[in-house]
This record gives structure tokens, C-alpha cells and sequence, in this order.
């Protein structure tokens, strides 16, 4: 095609629509939709402009071009958008960053940092679930080249936005299959990643949740250096809502000033319980596969201290699952009483696990059996 055919194409392909622009045979047309898509949110400074609301749904398959020219042009365009929409766009954030995980985490080294710069933009759109979810999908590509780059963005976003904004918890659960990948880059990126929860939610929460995950090597090189992890962790970028509050609260500050507990308050680090940084587990189950309800009712007080004993170990795990624990503790309440002093005491024990893992889940249970711990332990 000649340029002169070339030019016309091109303009010819301008009167179409933008469905048929962005998805014409010709890559040029693509690339050039692209590009316009791009001027025109840049052009737009009301998040409300009706225009926004017509483009979210293209991208997921802009950001798919087989061509890697136009699909970098593609990103620019989102990125123009989500600089340009407000919260009303979170509704694409799943099906967007799907397709960005599965395209353009292995491209161009440019359209793997415009692909990072997508997901912060739906972060900072409140589409926090959207891009984890879309992050556990990418850390399990067999491509270590992909991996990376999540893991980085993830740590980003956990810099940049802070604990309480990208939640600590989803990020925990991905790392302990990081550990232990083949690949270095991978490792050293999870290291990293590691590190920087330290710095929000603790040293000692990241040792007692992810520590015993870990291969003995990688517990020794994180051990060396959690020691070096100092400072309190603050966040540098806000998500659009506040930054929308902005204007107003300095004009405020300006009249008053800043009060002295307010910036006392920035300062202090955040506390995180580490109970709500693990996942509940389920001890019905396995307390019901291992004889438990056969041994409490034994005639021998060692088959009873034993199957007692069970239940203390599985309720020994951080935090447990809601569910129906009552006829376990009207069982209790009678183990508390027992001849032998030794099921006594491992019933106390198996309650006082219980009351811990389950916390105000325990509360119902906790008014009937307070009155007999109280005598028993007179």
C-alpha cells in the first residue's frame, strides 16, 4: 500500500465508528484509534463527562492487539481513561486487568511498566479486589517473566497506597508459593515484597504468619534482613475519592492550623492485629474424623485426656472458622468436672484455645461455661 492509500485509509477509517476503529483489520487504523482515544480523555477534566461512560468495556480486548505497537498505544488510551474516570470505572477492573494479566505482562519492557501504571490507576480507583484477584491469577503463570513484574507492581501498590488500602492479607497468602519458585528473579522480587510488609503490618507478624511457610534457606536470608527493616511505613498516594477531599480539608487547615494530636497521630505506626491477617480454618471436620466424639465418652480417663487433647491442637491455629461449636462445648462444660484432673485441666485448656481462636464467636458459649470454670478453678 502506498503512503498515499495509506493516508487516505486513514482517513477514511475516522468517519467510522470507534467499535469498528478499534477493532479494523488494518493495525495502523488500531494504532491510530488508539491514539485519538488517548487525545480525547485527555481533553475531558469532569469525571462525569457522559463521554467516559461509552469506552470502559473496549479494553478488554484493545489491550489483547496481537500487534505490540498497538497495544502499547492501547494502554496509553486506559491510562488516559482511568486518569479521567472516577470510581464508576471499578466496574471494568476485573475484566480489564484479566486481560492486561494475560497480554502485556510479557511484552516490551515499556508495556510492562504502562501495564503496572493500569493497575495503580485501578487501585487508586478503589478497584483493589479487581487487581489481586488478577494478581493471583499472574503469579501462577509458568512464565517467570510474568511473575515478576506482579510481584513488583504489588509491591508498589503496597508502598504507594499503604495497609489500608491494598490489604496485607491477600498479599500473605500469595507469597509462601513464592518462596519457593524456580526462579531467582522471582524469589528475590517476593524478598522484596516481604520486606515492605514489615514495614506496614510488623516484623513479628510477618515471622509468625509467613516464617514457618518458608524453606529453611529463605527463613535465614529474611531473617538477616527484617533486622535492617526500620521506620514506619506512610502512605505517598491517595486513592481518587480522597484525593477529591483534598482542596477542602487544606483549606481548613489553613484557618485553624494542624492540631497537635492529629500529627502526633500520623506519626504512630499502624497496629494491625495479626488475627485478622490469617485466613480462618475449619476444625469441625478433622475434630469429627478423629474420634473425638467416641473418646470424651471413654471409660478410661486417658482415652478421654486424649481425644480432649485433639481438640486442643486443632484449636491451637491462629483463628478459626465460625460454626456450630455448642454441643462441643456442653461437652467441655462436663470434661471441666472430671474425676481425673488431668482431662479437667486439658478441658480448660481446650476452651481457653477456643476462646482465642474464635474470639466474639465464642461469646454465646463463654456465658454458660464461665460460671463452671469459675468454681473449678477456685
Amino acid at each position: 500500500m502506498s503512503s498515499s492509500e495509506e493516508e487516505k485509509l486513514l482517513k477514511e477509517a475516522k468517519k467510522l465508528a470507534w467499535e469498528d476503529r478499534l477493532s479494523h483489520k488494518n493495525w495502523k487504523v488500531r494504532n491510530d484509534a488508539n491514539i485519538d482515544l488517548a487525545s480525547l480523555f485527555h481533553s475531558i477534566t469532569d469525571p462525569n463527562d457522559p463521554r467516559i461512560r461509552q469506552f470502559g468495556h473496549y479494553f478488554k480486548k484493545t489491550v489483547a492487539d496481537s500487534n505490540a505497537a498497538v497495544q502499547e498505544k492501547a494502554l496509553d488510551a486506559l491510562i488516559a481513561y482511568l486518569h479521567a474516570a472516577d470510581a464508576d470505572a471499578a466496574r471494568f477492573g476485573k475484566e480489564v486487568c484479566d486481560a492486561v494479566v494475560a497480554k502485556c505482562l510479557t511484552g516490551r519492557p515499556k508495556t510492562v511498566e504502562k501495564a503496572q501504571a493500569v493497575f495503580l490507576l485501578w487501585v487508586e480507583l478503589e478497584a483493589v479486589d479487581a487487581f489481586l484477584d488478577a494478581m493471583e491469577k499472574a503469579i501462577k503463570n509458568k512464565v517467570a517473566k510474568a511473575v515478576v513484574p506482579a510481584i513488583d507492581v504489588m509491591f508498589q501498590a503496597l508502598s504507594e497506597f499503604g495497609a489500608k488500602i491494598v490489604p496485607p492479607k491477600r498479599i500473605l497468602r500469595m507469597l509462601p508459593e513464592l518462596f519457593d519458585h524456580q526462579d531467582q528473579n522471582v524469589r528475590a522480587s517476593s524478598k522484596g515484597l516481604t520486606l515492605e510488609l514489615c514495614r506496614w503490618i510488623g516484623k513479628e507478624n510477618v515471622k509468625s504468619i509467613l516464617f514457618e511457610k518458608m524453606r529453611d534457606t529463605m527463613k535465614k536470608e529474611l531473617e538477616a534482613e527484617v533486622v535492617n527493616v526500620t521506620g514506619t511505613a506512610k502512605p505517598s498516594r491517595k486513592i481518587r475519592s480522597e484525593q477529591d477531599k483534598e482542596p477542602e480539608q487544606e483549606s481548613i487547615s489553613e484557618v485553624v492550623g494542624p492540631g497537635p494530636a492529629e500529627e502526633s497521630g500520623s506519626d504512630a505506626p499502624q497496629e494491625i492485629d495479626e488475627y485478622e491477617l490469617v485466613d480462618p480454618v475449619d476444625i469441625l471436620i478433622p475434630l469429627e474424623k478423629s474420634g473425638f466424639w467416641k473418646g470424651v465418652k471413654a471409660t478410661k480417663w486417658l482415652e478421654r485426656k486424649e481425644a480432649v487433647g485433639e481438640l486442643t491442637k486443632l484449636a491451637s491455629t491462629k483463628r478459626i472458622s465460625p460454626g456450630e461449636f455448642s454441643e462441643v462445648c456442653r461437652t467441655l462444660k462436663k470434661l471441666i468436672t472430671d474425676v481425673n484432673i488431668a482431662v479437667a485441666v486439658e478441658a480448660i485448656q481446650a476452651i481457653g484455645n477456643l476462646a482465642r481462636g474464635l474470639r466474639t464467636n465464642f461469646s454465646a458459649s463463654s456465658r454458660f461455661l464461665l460460671p463452671v470454670l469459675l468454681v473449678s478453678t477456685i
